[in-house]
């Protein structure tokens, strides 16, 4: 099984920081819209907690975010820090950057507005791009974004297009349980229903698992997650 090594610009592993429910709600939905998994935190504390275990391609931080300062105070830990995209009311980046305490890579102002949003995250992750393998794997699952193929061993899936945008959120959160309501909102941004997404998990299952062990699972009254089948991370 060949794969092409040429890198290709898609969806990344974002980490979005705000305190307003609502603006985070709106974050995960224009991002996941775009391709991006989204993990949404209300803290700075919070937010150098999911930086402690995880890898991600970009920050996007409000700045009128609770302890806000965490990140400089933790920057030992955080070498491989990505870039940071601040919302602000501030006019210049002269003058984010002493607010925050630490490097940022661009703002964008308040009252945010998604397409502003994706614009500057898309000119942010191109710079990352050269450095990303377009391949996504767990176990002998392979997802190939290059061609948008995906393979299970030396078997080829045939997969509809809604279950590829699907089976790749779950290997971009590998380990990580998501409910029908999360899926629908980071994978489509609200546009399925959670019966649509049960109907075309249960597709993908069968057609994923057909070669064992299997990989994707439910924990009941929580979600989905692909992985082994050892306790998942909430």
């Amino acid at each position: 099984m060949n794969h092409p090594v040429e890198p290709v610009a898609h969806g990344r592993r974002l980490l979005a920081a705000a305190p307003d429910p609502g603006l985070r709600r709106s974050l995960v939905a224009w991002l996941g819209s775009a391709g991006h998994a989204v993990e949404a935190v209300g803290t700075g504390a919070a937010a150098v907690t999911s930086l402690g275990p995880q890898r991600f391609d970009l920050i996007i931080m409000d700045m009128d975010i609770p302890d806000l300062r965490e990140l400089s105070r933790h920057r030992p830990t955080l070498v491989e820090r990505p870039p940071i995209l601040c919302i602000t009311s501030c006019e210049s980046l002269e003058q984010v950057v002493p607010e925050i305490g630490t490097e940022v890579s661009d703002y964008v102002t308040k009252p945010c507005r998604g397409p502003e949003l994706l614009a500057r995250v898309q000119v942010l992750l191109r710079t990352r791009t050269a450095d990303r393998e377009p391949v996504l794997r767990h176990d002998d699952l392979v997802l190939d974004e290059a061609v948008c193929q995906v393979w299970r061993g030396e078997r080829r899936l045939e997969i509809t297009a809604a279950e590829y945008r699907l089976l790749r959120h779950l290997l971009l959160n590998a380990g990580r349980v998501l409910s029908k309501e999360q899926l629908a909102l980071q994978v489509w941004g609200e546009s399925r229903t959670a019966n649509t997404v049960e109907r075309l998990m249960s597709r993908l299952r069968h057609k994923v698992d057909r070669t064992r062990p299997a990989l994707i699972h439910t924990r009941r009254g929580f979600g989905y997650w692909l992985g082994d089948r050892a306790t998942p991370r909430t």
